[in-house]
């Protein structure tokens, strides 16, 4: 519905429930004490494509926070609990499409280090879509192991929120 508020129609990029399964993808959703869902993304493994992808690409899909959770930094942790799954999982990029409806999106993305890259996937050709991405692999350390936290679909969240995130089938 948020899609078609901003942009007249909603989003037509093919997916697939599938394509969250780990490890070639996760589906987090953070809910509130009363079970309510009240935030959401994933990523799934993309390889080079006529689309644009790149082989190693991890994409972000379905980022979204209902109205009244906004402000909670949900977005901002569910991002970091996927860019640590898909790192895990051996992604070296996490990328990004989005367009300039959204201006909270590009700020999230922009201040979490995601810089613009030529545009991919299915709104390429749009005029008003931006495409982003943030290489994985700067968490390595000097003994070639990451820093990543060990997320395996369930991350601790506070400040009202029940089982914090958890890995959740998603639906066409």
């Amino acid at each position: 519905m948020e899609y078609a508020e901003r942009y007249g129609d909603g989003d037509l990029t093919h997916m697939d429930a599938a394509h969250f399964d780990p490890p070639h993808g996760l589906y987090l959703i953070a809910y509130d004490t009363d079970g309510t869902p009240v935030a959401s993304g994933g990523w799934r493994s993309q390889e080079r494509s006529e689309e644009g992808y790149e082989d190693g690409d991890a994409e972000i899909k379905r980022m979204f926070v209902v109205r009244a959770a906004r402000g909670r930094g949900l977005a901002r942790r569910i991002l970091a609990a996927l860019e640590d799954s898909a790192r895990e999982a051996g992604r070296v990029r996490m990328v990004l499409e989005t367009g300039l409806e959204q201006p909270e999106a590009i700020a999230l993305y922009t201040s979490s280090g995601y810089t613009p890259v030529t545009k991919f996937g299915y709104y390429r050709f749009e005029e008003t879509s931006r495409c982003y991405a943030k290489l994985l692999t700067d968490a390595t350390n000097a003994t070639g192991t990451t820093n990543a936290t060990g997320s395996t679909g369930t991350t601790g969240l506070t400040d009202g929120l029940t089982n914090g995130l958890t890995g959740a089938p998603v639906g066409p």
